[in-house]
């Protein structure tokens, strides 16, 4: 998943008016190895970025019953290509159909021989009056949650709109395209979605969703950092005897402290609000390390509804617990063995694990409840500590809900929110004010467009306005005005930032886009061009530039962007629909006509697709269809003025 993934974190639920919250700051002791640097650090594969990793199939070598374990956990089996062994859904006709009611279409997976396809189609009347065939490349997940897909086009990785939940034995629309929020075959995969649901990829770096190559599996060194040093080595030198200390060529999580050891695993599994520190991206991360001198992490804190809760939040309920809160000492590794699954570890592990702390010198339970009831539990803490629950953002799954507490009663539970209290940092207790105020942006872009967040950030930045800071601010009051829609404001501070000068490709487009809502077209070309030369295969921001041109009347210029975006996706509708608008203007009916049809068959529903072909309908003596394209457009998007004011004229 995305990555801007998806996930509606609580804000299914309402969410109130936004003052300038208390900011939250709450962590358990902390040991000296909290505190190391790459310089004190021991472990040698941490800091030094000339060590390279090596793969799962190398660690196989040595490691075979660890590897032929590893390989049946939810890590594991987490990323595959699409095959039916890899699959778990159910394709029979009873189950293998997906109706999207708000967008009006139907999806049905199936199987071609060995390859997997997703059909999309439209009924009118009993006719099929659109259908899309999109072979499917990859799935993601174990299966023991949910099968999630993803096709690509020529690198380029887009998530398909159908997921099957393996809970529940269905298919239905994949998470964060329900009602009408569909993106179709359009959301992209980007290299924050990738780096937790597999292991890292080969990215092309100056794109959003571009990949040379992608990995199968979450490996070894997502947890033990790069092995190139440690394989090394081992193959020249005579092996460490960990039985008397630890070998420093590569990480063993079992032996950092606490709190780097939760660091390990909450850099996938603290799902929130990831902030990444300047300069840093999202494989930077190694364990060892603390999660801080990468990225930021914040969650949204409400008043109430403590019971609703993210399918990926396992840290940050972990770290709301009394056991986690009193004890200093308790991490993930203290329950779970990472090189086994959870389908295959004893019971008995975890019971064990809580009889830890809470069992008294005779090995008898502490547990208050009546004999009776524990009986009727079979003696099982996990059952009434940590029951499964609903997760919010991905629909029909139910996981181990790691908030460890008494058992919740009727009258303890708060099911409904009665105030957001602000943004809490999981990871750090003292981020600085501007990534704060970065952390109320993304979850404003996110997740809810409500004023107060802007507020908020815009508060935050100004806490920090000294004179090193400024240069790097002007970035973020450009993104904050920038989704305030007060264009004004950005043009204001993109003024102190040159084109030539700005390396970040978002803020260079933002500031494009503030200049071409104020119709000054000729001073959003060089910031449009600048985001394209920062990220070429960004072609999101190629059509921006393409569509500045384009109104700068520099078609050439256009028509070559617009074809090299069609030569990276052949299946971008934009391109598609402008290529289809420029040959019209052209005069050249019959390549404008292949354009726009080729356009019409990915997307029946796209706007400026459906007006360019009721012009070339009339311009071909074709009232009657220029007259059903307009009506199209109004039935999917009503309040398209133009449309209404098109169909009159067609009308005299």
């Amino acid at each position: 998943m995305s990555a801007r993934l998806v996930r509606k974190i609580l804000l299914v639920l309402a969410l109130f008016a936004i003052t300038l919250p208390v900011f939250f700051c709450n962590s358990p002791k902390k040991n000296d190895e909290d505190t190391a640097t790459h310089e004190t650090s021991p472990w040698r594969n941490v800091y030094d970025t000339s060590v390279h990793n090596v793969g799962m199939q190398t660690c196989r070598g040595c490691h075979q019953d660890i590897y032929e374990s590893f390989i049946q956990t939810g890590m594991g089996q987490s990323f595959d290509i699409a095959s039916k062994q890899k699959s778990a859904a159910d394709f029979s006709p009873a189950h293998a159909l997906v109706y999207d009611t708000a967008l009006d279409y139907y999806y049905k997976p199936y199987w071609n021989r060995d390859s997997f396809y997703i059909m999309e189609y439209r009924l009118e009347g009993g006719d099929t009056v659109h259908k899309r065939v999109q072979k499917v490349n990859y799935i993601v997940g174990s299966g023991q949650h949910t099968n999630s897909h993803i096709f690509n086009t020529n690198g380029y990785l887009y998530q398909a709109p159908i997921t099957f939940y393996t809970q529940k034995h269905r298919w239905d629309l994949a998470p964060g395209f329900e009602k009408g929020a569909s993106s179709r075959f359009q959301r992209l995969i980007q290299i924050e979605c990738m780096s937790c649901h597999n292991g890292y990829p080969d990215f092309v770096p100056n794109s959003e969703n571009k990949f040379n190559m992608v990995r199968t599996g979450i490996d070894c060194e997502r947890c033990h950092g790069p092995g190139e040093l440690h394989v090394h080595e081992r193959q020249n030198s005579k092996p460490v005897d960990t039985s008397k200390g630890p070998d420093y060529s590569i990480v063993n999580p079992r032996r950092l402290s606490t709190e780097l050891q939760n660091n390990v695993c909450q850099r996938c599994h603290l799902q929130g609000i990831a902030v990444l520190n300047d300069g840093k991206n999202f494989f930077d991360f190694h364990p060892g390390m603390k999660l801080s001198e990468v990225m930021n992490v914040f969650m949204p804190q409400y008043e109430g509804a403590q019971d609703k809760m993210i399918m990926a939040s396992h840290v940050e309920r972990m770290k709301k617990s009394q056991c986690f809160v009193q004890s200093g000492k308790m991490s993930c590794i203290t329950c779970h063995n990472p090189h086994v699954s959870v389908k295959f570890t004893p019971r008995v592990q975890y019971l064990n694990a809580c009889q830890g702390c809470h069992g008294n010198a005779t090995g008898q339970h502490q547990c208050t409840e009546t004999a009776q009831a524990r009986a009727a539990k079979n003696n099982d803490c996990v059952t009434c500590h940590m029951p499964h629950n609903g997760s919010i953002d991905i629909p029909h799954v139910a996981v181990t809900d790691h908030f460890i507490r008494r058992r919740p009663t009727a009258d303890t539970m708060q099911k409904k929110i009665t105030a957001f209290l602000g943004l809490k940092c999981f990871n750090n207790d003292k981020p600085d004010a501007i990534t704060t105020a970065r952390g109320y942006m993304e979850f404003y872009e996110r997740y809810t467009q409500s004023k107060g967040l802007l507020d908020s950030a815009v508060r935050y930045l100004g806490l920090q306005s000294d004179i090193e800071n400024a240069r790097k601010q002007n970035r973020d009051y450009i993104r904050a005005y920038f989704l305030m829609k007060d264009y004004g404001k950005v043009t204001e501070y993109a003024r102190k930032l040159p084109p030539a000068e700005m390396n970040d490709a978002w803020t260079a487009y933002r500031a494009g886009e503030a200049y071409y809502q104020l119709q000054h077209a000729d001073s959003a070309l060089p910031w449009y061009r600048r985001a394209t030369e920062i990220w070429k295969f960004s072609l999101d921001f190629q059509k921006e530039y393409g569509t500045c041109l384009l109104a700068l009347n520099k078609v050439q210029e256009a028509t070559g962007v617009f074809k090299f975006i069609l030569n990276e996706n052949p299946d971008n509708v934009s391109a598609n629909t402008n290529l289809g608008y420029i040959y019209m203007q052209q005069g050249n009916n019959a390549m404008a006509y292949d354009y726009m049809m080729k356009a019409d068959r990915l997307d029946p529903d796209y706007e400026q697709n459906l007006l360019n072909l009721a012009v070339w309908h009339h311009n071909n003596n074709q009232p009657d269809m220029a007259q059903k394209r307009l009506m199209h457009v109004i039935s999917r998007h009503p309040n398209n003025e133009r449309a209404r004011a098109m169909l009159i004229d067609l009308s005299k």
